[in-house]
């Protein structure tokens, strides 16, 4: 395997590395990994707190477990129009919290282990970073002299400036899976993934849910209509859903926290959960005096994930780009090869994703509107089919989803699926777009029977046999000379 020719180096001494990581959760391993293990360098991993960063240890691992017993107290509680004798579960709080602790555990002890990584031949060092000049990062007083720097130190809850809310003792994604169980009541502050998903896994283990929501619509960055099932189906469920309106006040009082709206209305709760978006970590780390610019977004990057200062990189929620732990390890190995071995590699074009609710919402390129606007009405069309006549979806007692994929000019620009496992249908239309398949492309593949995909090949079905109606003429005058 060819690698660069090394860089200058000030000081070969031991504190000389090939590349230094700072931030060790989901693109830190991944780049840690394959610069000491698949390219033999020499590498330092810095983190100030524990392996695993975010996903581990606020995002998408706790959030998952919490789903999974959520689900199975609503699978219990619905169980009765499947013909099987149930009653109202009985949720144990603090046990579901112990068991999201005991996955977290589990994970930690094996892939994020740090004397995994001390095995691979990283040195890892606990400490906060500070980059110190184009090839070099001091951690305390230690000064690391390095060809190649990597920051990854993700990103953290943003608080929005509501009155009140730094004098009371609010909840987020950080400290939320640290205490021994959630209030019985909950006000959820915000509209995105994680506040869908925290709000239906709460009020299906019991907790009284209100969603207080800025925007008209959940969801924002989805198919539009997308949304609004959700909403709707978290209503349906209990959730007391308000929209258009956002948090202006909090205070606290003997009956717990109360939380007013623009609109005038309140509402008190035991406790307040925040998940209204990320802020990145880009700050304190000394990049500003290198010139590399810092916005409100984060760390300013080209396409192949570096600074101004072609030795420092970074990469996942510092950036600012789509904060997805997917894009953050896809990124990772891309900011490593781009380093170390010769010509470049190929940026994301496409970046699908999902909002792990049930049923599940996934996203990948444009929406109909988007395309619209890129392309004009009369070029685009939106394909849908509604899986109330999908017989899956039938069998599965599913009342709500549909896939709409979007075509301009026939060709695939984008796909939006709700529906239970959306997120393991929407690779296939992600393929699809990357590879500028037309939608009578994917007519000619054949999709399992019964399963939620078989929609996605009735739509191109559809598609097909619309186009072949076009030459019925043709056919009809076949059956002359059969």
């Amino acid at each position: 395997m060819s690698v660069r020719g090394r860089l200058p180096l000030t000081r070969p001494t031991g504190d000389t590395f090939d590349l230094v990581v700072i931030g060790m959760g989901s693109a830190g391993i991944i780049a840690a990994e394959i610069a000491a293990s698949d390219l033999g360098l020499r590498v330092a991993a810095i983190d100030r707190d524990r392996f695993g960063g975010d996903c581990l240890w606020t995002g998408c691992v706790p959030s998952k477990a919490l789903i999974a017993s959520a689900r199975a107290a609503h699978t219990i509680r619905g169980a009765k129009a499947f013909g099987v004798s149930a009653g109202e579960p009985a949720v144990d709080l603090a046990a579901v919290w112990r068991r999201i602790a005991a996955v977290q555990a589990d994970i930690a002890a094996t892939d994020d282990n740090p004397d995994r990584f001390r095995e691979l031949g990283v040195e890892v060092i606990q400490g906060e970073a500070l980059v110190t000049g184009p090839r070099e990062v001091t951690v305390g007083e230690r000064v690391l002299n390095t060809r190649y720097t990597l920051v990854c130190t993700g990103s953290r809850p943003f608080i929005p400036p509501i009155d009140g809310i730094t004098d009371v003792d609010i909840l987020t994604s950080e400290n939320l899976f640290e205490i021994d169980r959630p209030p019985d009541s909950v006000i959820v502050v915000g509209g995105g993934p994680m506040a869908c998903e925290i709000s239906q896994a709460l009020n299906r283990l019991g907790v009284t849910v209100t969603m207080i929501h800025r925007g008209d619509r959940l969801l924002p960055k989805d198919h539009s209509r997308h949304g609004e099932m959700i909403a709707d189906v978290l209503r349906t469920e209990g959730v007391d859903v308000r929209l258009g309106s956002p948090a202006v006040k909090v205070r606290s009082g003997r009956q717990g926290l109360r939380v007013w709206t623009d609109a005038g209305d309140d509402v008190t709760a035991a406790g307040v959960i925040v998940a209204a978006g990320r802020s990145p970590n880009a700050h304190r780390l000394g990049l500003d005096r290198l010139g590399i610019e810092i916005t409100d977004r984060g760390v300013t990057v080209d396409a192949h994930n570096r600074t101004s200062v072609p030795t420092i990189y970074a990469v996942g929620d510092v950036t600012g780009r789509a904060r997805f732990t997917h894009v953050a390890a896809y990124d990772a190995a891309l900011a490593v090869r781009d380093m170390f071995l010769p010509g470049h590699g190929t940026p994301p074009g496409l970046v699908p994703w999902c909002t792990f609710t049930d049923p599940e919402v996934a996203h990948v390129g444009m929406t109909e509107e988007e395309a619209v606007d890129r392309y004009g009405r009369r070029k685009v069309r939106a394909h849908r089919r509604d899986l109330t006549v999908s017989d899956r979806a039938r069998t599965d007692g599913v009342t709500t989803g549909e896939v709409v994929i979007v075509t301009s000019g026939g060709r695939i620009v984008g796909a939006h699926v709700i529906a239970p496992h959306a997120g393991e249908m929407i690779h296939e239309l992600t393929l699809a777009i990357r590879a500028r398949l037309k939608l009578s492309d994917l007519s000619q593949l054949m999709h399992v029977y019964p399963t939620y995909s078989t929609a996605i090949g009735q739509i191109a079905g559809d598609h097909a046999l619309r186009t072949a109606s076009k030459l019925r003429s043709l056919a009809k005058a076949g059956r002359l000379f059969g």
